[in-house]
């Protein structure tokens, strides 16, 4: 049996849905194909790199990529994970799903580099806590 094909799309491929991805590497195994792009691609955030980090999870060689037609067609489930990205979503072929989780922007955070810090943890584990309940989804 092929693994599933899960695609997370963001606005920009930097914080959530790279944070997404990886913790869908982690949490999957080998019982998944996961990728992860943008809309648009704006790099990675260095910030999203140090918290999942601290998470013991290392996203550091992960692309920041733009989405491809190529990507949609091997995808068996789409998760947008900003507004931006539900609304410019590319059309999918039929058969692939898509779920929207409409999380917060940390990099959009303001206020001490601390509070900052503390937004980016608290996105990371709610991200984690929504990938892990797909994939247990996802196994049926």
């Amino acid at each position: 049996m092929n693994p599933k094909s899960i695609l997370f799309l963001c606005t920009g491929n930097s914080c959530r849905s790279q944070m997404a991805e990886g913790w869908a590497r982690r949490l999957g195994g080998n019982d998944f194909e996961i990728t992860s792009a943008g809309i648009e691609s704006h790099g990675k955030n260095p910030r999203a790199i140090a918290v999942m980090a601290e998470a013991g999870v290392d996203i550091s060689d992960q692309e920041s990529t733009r989405v491809s037609d190529a990507m949609i067609a091997a995808a068996d489930l789409v998760v947008t994970v900003c507004g931006h990205a539900d609304e410019h979503c590319p059309v999918l072929p039929h058969g692939v799903r898509k779920l929207h989780w409409p999380l917060e922007d940390p990099a959009k955070a303001t206020g001490t580099e601390e509070e900052i810090m503390t937004e980016f943890r608290r996105v990371r584990d709610e991200v984690r806590e929504r990938v892990a309940g797909l994939l247990q989804d996802e196994r049926g």
